[in-house]
């Protein structure tokens, strides 16, 4: 009787343990209203994803970075930025047969035809590549990581007729960093060895990529951008750990995804100018009420004409497991407007019944 007692005590402790981390809980917490004194910027919350550490013995880390405080940010899915339409052969060239991104097999029947979107996959990470009259340049930098750079740089010294006449072009620097411009311009930096493994918490549906993920995106923004309220932004209104970096023109603010991805804002040089285009990113949080709510009392809430899915309330952001914002604003100055158009879409990791959402990448 005793051994039974003890065992269902073990038992009630282990169920209260997990309760206290469930990914729903965001969903069913009672939800205080937005305000700056309450915010907590810096404060890591608990994460429902196991730490994102090697396993006993390995010194891999799956990104860049050492592992940093996990936040309402769980990770930057995707990049969604435009290709020119009726080049298919021009972006298979590229990302697919140079950079050797998978195919996301949602989006294979597009590949078959030779038109519409394309989804390519780097290990947990993507980028989403529709089709427009023009295509996009991000301002800013897609930082990459493979195991090896010897097959990719043989890839880029050969690459395919298709890529001829364009504005590809790579060049390797004395750190043993690779730099890549694709077709219509985006930048890539490229990184390899062992010092970088895959993100254990999952990957996108269909074959392993050869790149091991995106632990890195740089954003441009204007000389003498309010910077601090970039950092108070995320810190505050998405609730994830954020820091200011640098002083003067050198100051940039950094935003963690998690652990060990971040979002890198950084001045532009003086005089020189940055136009960001409609792109957008993508990310799963845990909070998605709780955040929905905060960037509504700043008047921040995004309908984007061009996509299925649209969430004008928080009921709808709920159904629909996500809602997008447009402007970046200083939560002390909100009345000062936007301090940079960058749209987020912004997704929960659940459906409104509380079974995992079926786009989102963890396994768990």
């Amino acid at each position: 009787a005793m051994q039974r007692t003890s065992l269902l005590a073990l038992l009630l402790t282990l169920i209260a343990s997990a309760s206290a981390f469930s990914p729903l809980s965001s969903l069913t917490a009672p939800r205080t209203p937005f305000s700056r004194k309450h915010a907590l910027p810096s404060l890591p919350m608990p994460s429902p994803w196991p730490a994102l550490r090697p396993p006993a013995g390995c010194t891999r880390t799956f990104t860049m970075a050492t592992a940093a405080p996990v936040g309402n940010i769980l990770v930057l899915d995707h990049l969604n930025i435009n290709h020119e339409k009726g080049r298919h052969d021009v972006l298979k060239a590229f990302y697919f047969d140079v950079l050797g991104c998978a195919v996301d097999p949602r989006k294979i029947e597009n590949l078959e035809k030779g038109k519409k979107t394309l989804w390519a996959n780097m290990g947990i990470n993507q980028l989403h590549l529709p089709e427009e009259d023009e295509a996009q340049v991000l301002e800013g930098t897609i930082v990459v990581t493979y195991p090896s750079l010897a097959s990719l740089k043989a890839r880029l010294a050969s690459p395919p007729a298709a890529l001829q006449g364009t504005r590809f072009g790579w060049e390797e620097s004395g750190d043993g960093v690779v730099r890549v411009t694709c077709p219509w311009g985006n930048q890539f930096e490229i990184r390899g060895g062992d010092a970088f493994s895959r993100d254990p918490r999952g990957k996108q549906p269909g074959d392993a990529s050869e790149p091991l993920g995106m632990p890195e995106l740089r954003i441009r923004v204007p000389f003498g951008s309010n910077v601090e309220g970039i950092q108070r932004f995320y810190s505050q209104v998405m609730d994830s750990p954020a820091e200011v970096q640098g002083e003067g023109g050198g100051l940039s603010a950094t935003v963690h995804c998690g652990e060990g991805q971040r979002l890198v804002f950084e001045q532009a040089a003086e005089g020189e100018e940055v136009v960001h285009s409609d792109y957008h990113v993508s990310m799963y949080i845990k909070d998605l009420p709780g955040t929905f709510e905060r960037a509504e009392e700043l008047g921040l809430i995004f309908v984007n004409p061009r996509f299925k899915r649209k969430a004008h309330n928080l009921e709808e952001a709920v159904d629909q497991c996500m809602f997008r914002i447009l402007n970046i604003v200083d939560p002390d100055s909100a009345s000062d407007g936007p301090i940079l158009k960058l749209e987020h879409e912004i997704r929960s990791m659940v459906n409104k019944d509380g079974t995992p959402y079926k786009s989102c990448p963890f396994d768990t």
